[in-house]
């Protein structure tokens, strides 16, 4: 399988800024980019890297390498189109601490579906990364947080990608965007008594193809380093 890295960005984010670098994944941890740990990673777990981002070199060099167009929606859309595969994982450029072997176990893994989405328990998380803020939705299952990791359909992406744009879109309009997800979803959301299994079913209805969210025992699938503070908590 082929991965896309999403290592795009602005200057103008506080934490590309403090650093003056052109993306906050090219900040410096440990004397490398950020972008290089997530790189290292799958490139030992065996998978071919696209990388959408800015041209600077980078060590391991991805396979790919594509620049940044200016949004998410679209870097995805440029690292779908370089993809060669029906399948492809897709990964955010700042985790310092992803491993070979949480990516061969998320692609192991990961049930059969046309979207995967790896989720985090929040006990998993203070476990590994001890007062590591993190944003967690609660189900019925406990509290979670969302993974920097999933499993594309390359054809579900472009049917799907109207619907991307729309939500993107809507994302500063909340009754908008509710409308889309569905207000008695939304609500049970809100309240934590949504559950995994309702969401999965919820989402696959709205995007057309089975979505499956997968629980991965890994805690650094989802922890990012994107705002000053979470810089300043790595430091010692």
């Amino acid at each position: 399988m082929e991965a896309i890295v999403l290592a795009g960005g602005y200057a103008s984010d506080p934490l590309a800024q403090k650093f003056g670098v052109a993306s906050k994944t090219l900040v410096p941890y440990r004397g490398r980019p950020l972008v290089e740990y997530t790189l290292e990673a799958l490139t030992q777990a065996g998978l071919e890297v696209i990388l959408v981002g800015p041209p600077v070199p980078l060590s391991p060099p991805p396979r790919v390498a594509l620049p940044d167009q200016g949004s998410l929606i679209a870097n995805l859309e440029a690292g779908i189109n370089a993809v060669e595969g029906d399948k492809v994982l897709v990964a955010t450029g700042d985790m310092p601490f992803l491993r070979q072997e949480a990516v061969r176990w998320v692609l192991e893994n990961a049930p059969q579906a046309g979207f995967v989405y790896t989720i985090i328990a929040k006990a998993t998380i203070e476990q590994r990364f001890p007062g590591m803020r993190r944003t967690y939705a609660r189900v019925r299952e406990g509290y979670f947080t969302g993974g920097n990791l999933v499993i594309i359909d390359k054809k579900l992406f472009f049917t799907a990608l109207p619907l991307l744009r729309r939500a993107l879109e809507l994302r500063k309009k909340p009754l908008a965007l509710a409308q889309m997800i569905g207000f008695a979803t939304l609500l049970k959301v809100l309240l934590g008594q949504a559950d995994i299994a309702g969401l999965e079913a919820r989402v696959s209805q709205i995007i057309g193809v089975p979505a499956r969210a997968l629980i991965t025992p890994y805690a650094e699938v989802g922890v990012d380093i994107d705002k000053v503070e979470d810089l300043q908590w790595l430091e010692p």
